[in-house]
Order: C-alpha cells, then sequence, then structure tokens
C-alpha cells in the first residue's frame, strides 16, 4: 500500500469516524439536556463506561491487536482455507467467554458498581441505581466485541467503511432512547441503559453482510487444532494493557471522580466526550489503517516499508493532532457551552469540564503517539513491550492522580492522565528505536518550527470567544455561528501560515523526509 493509498484509506475510515463521532456530540447534546451533570447522569456515566471500557480492552484492544496480525500471516503464508479455520475457532472460543463475562457482569453488578465507584456507597439509592443500570448496559460487552472481532477481519482484508460507521448505530440508538424510551420509564436514564443494549445487538447484525460478501462469516467451532488460535489467546493476555492503557487510565480517574463532589463523574465525560473526536477522527484512523499494512511488512520482512509507514503515522498526527489540541485547550469553553448549556446543564458544569477539558488537550498529541506507536509492536507480535510500559505509565497516572487531586480535584485528575500518556508515548518511541524498528535518524527541525509557528498564530484569535456565562443570552444559532466562526478562522490561520512558512498542502500528509 503506497502512501497515496494510506491517505485514501486514512481518509475512509476519517471519514466515517467523524460523522459517527459528529453524531456523538448530538448525542451528548441530547444527554446533557436530559439529565445534564445530575446524580442520576453520573450513575448512568458509570454504569455505561464499565462495559464501554472492557469492550476497548477486549475487542479494539487486545483483541484486536492481537488478531489481526495473525490474521494477516495466516492469509499471507497458509492461504483462505487456513484463514477461514481460523476465523471459524476464534468465534468460538470468543464466544464462550464473552458469555461468561457478560453473565458474571449481570449477577455482579451490585459489587461491580461498588469497586468502580466507591465514592457512591455514601448515596445507597445511586449506588443501586449503578447497579441496575449495569444489569442492562453489561450485555453490550458480548455483542460489541464481536462487532470489534469482524472489524478485525474486514480492516485486514481492506474493507474499513463498516467497521469505521459501526459506532453510528450507537449514538442513534442512544439519542431515539433518550428522546422516546427515557420519559417514558423512572428513573428516566434507565431508557439509556437499555438503548446501550439494543445498540450493541443492532451494531452485531450490521456486520453479517459485509462478512458474507467477504467469504468470511465465521461459523463458530469449539475445536482448537489451529495453531493462530493459541498464538492469538497468548498475544492477547499481555496486550489486554499494552493499547488500553489510557482507557484504564480514565477509569481510574471515574473511580477517584466518585469520591469527589457530586458532578465531577460527568464533569469529566463531557470534556473526555470532546477528547473523543479528533483522538477517533486522526489516531484511530490512522492506526486502524496501519496495522494490516505493518502486519503484512513484517510477514514479508520488509523493513523498509515499515519505517516508511510509521514515518508517515506519526507526522499524520503531529500535522492534524496538535492543531486539534491547540483548539480544544483555547476554545474549550466556546464548544462546551456551544453543545452542551441547555437544560439541565448549568454554567458552572461547563466552567468545570473546560478545565478539566484544558487539562487532557495537553496530553491529545500523547494519546494519538499511542495509538500509532502499539501496532508496531503488535505488527513484530510482541506484545509484551507495551505491557511493561502500560503498567509503568499506570503507576505513574496513579502517582500523579494522588498527588494532584487534592489541589487541583477533577481537572488534576485529567492532568494526571495526560501526564502519565505522554511518557507512555516516550517510552515506546524509545522501544522502537532500541530495536531497530523504526529510528528517527535526524528531527525534521525545520517542519517542527513550522507547526508551531502556524500553532500560535491560529490561537491569536482566542480572545474572540465568549465565555459560558455570556452565552447564556444567545440563542442556539448565535452559538453555533460563533463556534463555527471562530474555529474555522483559527483552522484558516493555521493552513495559511503553513503555507507561508513553505509547507505545501500537496505534501501536507507527507512526512518531510520522504518528500
Amino acid at each position: 500500500m503506497t502512501t497515496e493509498k494510506m491517505v485514501r484509506s486514512g481518509v475512509t475510515v476519517g471519514g466515517w469516524t467523524l460523522g459517527s463521532r459528529v453524531l456523538g456530540l448530538v448525542r451528548d447534546i441530547v444527554l446533557a439536556n436530559a439529565v445534564g451533570a445530575s446524580s442520576g447522569a453520573d450513575a448512568f456515566f458509570v454504569a455505561f463506561k464499565i462495559p464501554n471500557f472492557l469492550r476497548r480492552l477486549f475487542g479494539e484492544g487486545a483483541f484486536a491487536q492481537a488478531f489481526v496480525p495473525v490474521f494477516s500471516e495466516t492469509r499471507e503464508k497458509e492461504g483462505e482455507a487456513s484463514v477461514q479455520r481460523l476465523i471459524n475457532q476464534v468465534a468460538g472460543r470468543f464466544g464462550l467467554i464473552l458469555i461468561a463475562i457478560s453473565v458474571l457482569g449481570v449477577l455482579l453488578a451490585p459489587w461491580i458498581a461498588m469497586l468502580f465507584a466507591p465514592g457512591f456507597s455514601d448515596d445507597p439509592g445511586k449506588l443501586a441505581l449503578t447497579a441496575d443500570l449495569l444489569r442492562w448496559t453489561f450485555p453490550y460487552l458480548g455483542f460489541i466485541c464481536f462487532v470489534a472481532f469482524a472489524g478485525g477481519i474486514l480492516n485486514s482484508v481492506g474493507r474499513f467503511a463498516v467497521p469505521a460507521a459501526t459506532p453510528i448505530f450507537l449514538n442513534l440508538s442512544l439519542i431515539g432512547s433518550a428522546l422516546f424510551l427515557a420519559p417514558l420509564l423512572s428513573p428516566s436514564v434507565m431508557g439509556l441503559a437499555i438503548g446501550v443494549a439494543i445498540a450493541g445487538l443492532v451494531q452485531l447484525v450490521i456486520q453479517i453482510p459485509p462478512l458474507m460478501a467477504a467469504g468470511l462469516l465465521p461459523k463458530p467451532s469449539l475445536r482448537d487444532d489451529h495453531p493462530g488460535v493459541s498464538k492469538i489467546l497468548k498475544l492477547m493476555v499481555p496486550a489486554l494493557f499494552g493499547v488500553s492503557v489510557s482507557q484504564i487510565n480514565l477509569l481510574l480517574d471515574t473511580v477517584l471522580a466518585s469520591l469527589l463532589v457530586s458532578g465531577s463523574v460527568s464533569w469529566l465525560y463531557y470534556s473526555d466526550r470532546l477528547m473523543e473526536l479528533p483522538l477517533g477522527v486522526i489516531a484511530i484512523a490512522v492506526s486502524t489503517v496501519i496495522l494490516p499494512k505493518l502486519s503484512r511488512e513484517f510477514a514479508q520482512e520488509d523493513r523498509q516499508a515499515s519505517r516508511q509507514t510509521q514515518s508517515w503515522a506519526i507526522w499524520v498526527v503531529m500535522v492534524l493532532g496538535l492543531p486539534c489540541a491547540a483548539a480544544l485547550a483555547v476554545f474549550g469553553e466556546l464548544i462546551l457551552a456551544t453543545l452542551f448549556q441547555y437544560g439541565a446543564m448549568a454554567v458552572s458544569d461547563i466552567e468545570a469540564s473546560a478545565l478539566s477539558l484544558m487539562a487532557y488537550a495537553a496530553g491529545l498529541p500523547a494519546f494519538m503517539m499511542i495509538k500509532v506507536l502499539a501496532p508496531h509492536y503488535f505488527a513484530h507480535q510482541d506484545t509484551k513491550t507495551p505491557v511493561k510500559i502500560g503498567l509503568i505509565a499506570m503507576t505513574a497516572n496513579m502517582v500523579f492522580n494522588l498527588i494532584l487531586v487534592w489541589s487541583l480535584d477533577h481537572v488534576g485528575l485529567a492532568l494526571a492522565t495526560s501526564l502519565s500518556a505522554w511518557l507512555n508515548a516516550a517510552l515506546l518511541l524509545r522501544g522502537l528505536n532500541q530495536r531497530g524498528w523504526y529510528r528517527v535518524d535526524r528531527l525534521p527541525w525545520r517542519s517542527m518550527v513550522q507547526l508551531c509557528i502556524a500553532l500560535v498564530v491560529m490561537v491569536q484569535i482566542a480572545w474572540l470567544a465568549p465565555s459560558a456565562a455570556a452565552l447564556v443570552s444567545h440563542s442556539v444559532v448565535e452559538r453555533v455561528v460563533w463556534t463555527a466562526v471562530l474555529l474555522s478562522g483559527s483552522g484558516l490561520l493555521y493552513l495559511i501560515t503553513l503555507r507561508l512558512t513553505g509547507i505545501r498542502y500537496t505534501s501536507l500528509l507527507v512526512p518531510p523526509s520522504a518528500r
């Protein structure tokens, strides 16, 4: 796959992901209007975050990163018949594990709620509500992990569109549940939890037609005579931590936030949701494209090609991720107020969320780097090194949490997550360099200076952004116009400055070393 094809594939995944994330923001606007940052909202966000976290751990995280390299190697060396056998046997084994976890989650919901939200124990009603919501949201884990399995198969054969578009149905289901089901139930958040379960089933069903079209529909089998099955399981165990450390850190933030004032969990949720937009559109899209390519290049022993692929991924993260981080940091309060400051959402909630968003934005480039560096290890079927690095980062995150939470409250939790992400990214890059898989022979100083100048210029219009309190009297249209003008204006300044400093738009997504 050439750089041009990678860009096209990345644009395809990024485009669908952008649509999904924008719809996700619409979903969060609806949720904010319906439940705001209330006690019930805290309970739902915890009940949704736990299976969602496990989904990223078992599905998009550990399983995907262990499965895709073995799938690619099997397809490259053994042919389609062996691939189908691998898919069937993995589906059987994986299915049993997911059914067991889902059943245990439903049965142990009260204890899981107490484990992940210990601060709720002071309010028995809130804790009981969280457990009730978990009984509905936990089955989502089983559905969505099979969705990730299907996505791994489709991505490996170059069919990126359906897996990238799948999250749209979660957002549609939650929007529909918030508007039509929640008002019929008491408490209303129960309707949201039911909507999560429905979404998981729908997302699984839509994977079936493209799998059939590709001739790769799994037929679950409990046989275990394919060597790739045990290889995937061995790679998956350490990979449970490797690529999902940032998610573990966010979950730990939720645990500690439950001990703070009411609303803290929701403030972190809303700021994290804005972070997810550029992270998904850019970093996850890029990592989705490069993992199958790196896996094929490793199987073909083409080290030069894998280095070029990694250079492309890092450059895309830099040139697109850095301005996103800057925009979230300086325009965060404006964006949050435009999206969420309606109904049950107060000005004080927006201001608190904006502070944690600023702290998260400081780590956004690092979150993106983790997403595009970890696949290189998994392509080499090395899942142990990211685990070691992940454990170091998690330990650092807890230390940072304990240091910062007492003086900065929920903002300290967000800042600790960002600091640990930078440590994680730095250690991943150092590891690639030490193994000779990817080495930065010389830094592109000129390009880095050009990016820095463009970033400084783009934030100069931040003083025009009104505060959340000032926007109270503005209509929705006025808020949207303000936000659109300022964000598009800052983006335009960024692009113009890059061009004036010598970067051509036609080579914007091409690493300096490849020009």
